[in-house]
């Protein structure tokens, strides 16, 4: 999941299938998954078979998974300003040229 060429049907089918790898890895079956979300099986089952689904569903079921997180991970804050490091950094030093002597 995530090369640039890929359609966005590709990346829901990947995140579909991400979330049911997910689902299975915790021992639970659609029903229970799609009860503790809120969401019908039929809403649980579009969203892992890729087959569209809303925001609010992909939220709703990755609370229910334990992993409402991920959501950090799409767009990170970043902690570092490049442009303030670059403020705050010792300008530049150039080594001495060699002067060349000629001899006398």
């Amino acid at each position: 999941m995530g090369k640039a060429s890929e359609t966005p049907q590709e990346l829901e089918a990947a995140l579909g299938a991400r979330l049911k790898q997910l689902r299975l890895s915790k021992a639970l079956d659609q029903r229970v998954l799609a009860q503790r979300a809120g969401v019908s099986v039929k809403t649980l089952r579009n969203l892992e078979g890729g087959h569209g689904s809303s925001l609010k569903t992909l939220m709703s079921v990755l609370r229910a998974l334990g992993r409402e997180d991920w959501l950090k991970t799409i767009a990170p804050v970043a902690t570092i300003n490049p442009l303030h490091l670059t403020r705050q950094a010792e300008p530049r030093q150039r080594a001495p040229r060699k002067v060349s002597r000629v001899a006398a």
